[in-house]
């Protein structure tokens, strides 16, 4: 009889704090033990001497647009690309979907089709809009990871932007239930002035959008958003902070007590502004890429600890949505959960020689799983977690080609991946190797602190 399910030997494991050699059991879905020559046989042998052994990655910010709007995505070939990517657990944004997780119903049909679905396990966001303040409660008890609301127009008809008196009310309600709010900060009404400007006098070019959304949009935003937050006690997660101005607001206000976390996403530390010349409406998000010089900046901030997680922001569209002269009337949202992460691991490893892969899974794992109440099952490789374990090769030479999204759409094709996923499991459960997808598993629903 084996003493173990799955033994992973030799492998350089990667925690939040190291780098060290050990070897990784695994019986049923957690993590048995931990350990230098475990002793014991196995079901399952994973030589990994030769690979780096991470904690999934969590990705808390993730568009996978179903129900309704699957022809977008969908959860299964959004989950097939993710876990690809390195990740185990998403968390899905209640926007983009038709309709929106906007109260108790909604919830429990986005989190059925999940169940069928998604091949790893998963959270899901509530909508903090003008329309369902009504409805948080029922969402709280529902299970949602956190609330997310819109300081600018989302881009969907169907979810309204919260201004500050709703962004307030809302907040006041999360904080009863210990719940995190994420925004999207951006001054809505300094956005649109530039736009009515740009407008009117034609203007149409990549460059006259980026300038239509200037850092100072996103700083205004942020700034009302501490405010608000402090004032209610709630937990705020700003999303995808472009700017390390923002970055820098956010410090401040840790250290006036302020409970606020920040995220920023991948493809602001791997796409600037000019790329767009070259790789177009791929690469249009919301905020904006900024320049080199801003994104020096941010990187400068990540290697100082200053940015508390990732997220892909992943947001793909059918290709028609990103085919247009106008820039302005391109889907605003960049398709990259299969390759953004790896690609990120090289890049901050670099960055930051010697604590890059550790601030990386910091960001992508542990950090995430504290902010919205898993850290008890999930983000970090510990006796009695689950077993959510991705090998990876960085010595890699392999380019970006083929993409398990429904729609062929990255601002990444063509770009060297010096680390590659070759493997990955979820609780226990093999769901990737070598380029291909178990489409027999399924994951499970996830509440924060249960």
């Amino acid at each position: 009889m084996s003493d173990w399910d799955i033994l992973f030997r030799g492998a350089k494991l990667v925690s939040a704090d190291d780098i060290g050699t050990a070897d990784v059991a695994v019986i049923g879905e957690q993590i048995a033990a931990v350990g230098v020559n475990l002793a014991g046989s196995a079901k399952q042998v994973v030589d990994a001497a030769d690979a780096f052994l991470f904690p999934g990655i969590i990705d808390a910010h993730i568009h996978f647009n179903e129900p309704g709007r699957e022809h977008w995505e969908g959860i299964s070939t959004g989950s097939f690309a993710l876990a690809a990517g390195g990740g185990t657990v998403f968390f899905d944004m209640p926007l983009n979907a038709a309709p929106p997780t906007l109260d108790r119903k909604s919830l429990m049909q986005k989190r059925s089709l999940a169940e069928q679905k998604s091949v790893l396990d998963f959270g899901l966001w509530g909508g903090l809009t003008p329309l369902n303040l009504d409805h948080m409660d029922e969402l709280a008890e529902s299970g949602v990871i956190g609330f997310k609301a819109f300081m600018s127009e989302s881009g969907t008809s169907d979810f309204k932007r919260a201004d500050a008196a709703t962004l307030k009310q809302g907040m006041k309600t999360a904080a009863k239930w210990k719940l995190p709010v994420g925004v999207h900060a951006e001054d809505n009404a300094m956005i649109e002035s530039l736009v009515r400007q740009k407008r009117a006098a034609g203007r149409k070019h990549w460059r006259d959008y980026l300038d239509s959304r200037p850092i100072e949009a996103e700083l205004a935003a942020i700034r009302v958003a501490l405010e608000l937050a402090g004032e209610t006690g709630c937990a705020l997660h700003v999303v995808h902070v472009s700017c390390p101005e923002g970055i820098d607001l956010i410090a401040q206000a840790k250290r006036r007590g302020v409970d606020v976390t920040a995220e920023t996403c991948p493809h602001y530390l791997l796409l600037k502004d000019e790329d767009l010349e070259a790789i177009g409406a791929p690469a249009k998000c919301a905020p904006p890429l900024r320049t080199g010089n801003a994104q020096e900046a941010l990187w400068q901030r990540w290697v100082a600890g200053q940015i508390d997680t990732l997220g892909s922001d992943h947001s793909p569209a059918p290709p028609d949505m990103k085919t247009s002269p106008d820039f302005f009337e391109i889907w605003g949202g960049i398709a990259g959960c299969q390759h953004a992460f790896p690609l990120l691991i090289a890049e901050a490893e670099k960055r930051a020689k010697g604590s890059g892969l550790s601030q990386f899974v910091r960001a992508t794992s542990l950090d995430v799983a504290r902010r919205f109440g898993i850290s008890d099952r999930k983000g970090k490789i510990a006796t009695g977690y689950d077993a959510d374990l991705v090998v990876i090769n960085l010595g890699a030479n392999e380019t970006v080609v083929d993409l398990l999204y429904r729609h062929p759409v990255s601002p990444y094709l063509g770009l060297r991946l010096s680390a590659a996923v070759k493997q990955l499991w979820v609780r226990g459960r093999q769901v990737y190797a070598d380029g291909r997808v178990s489409e027999t598993t399924r994951g499970k629903f996830l509440r924060p602190g249960k």
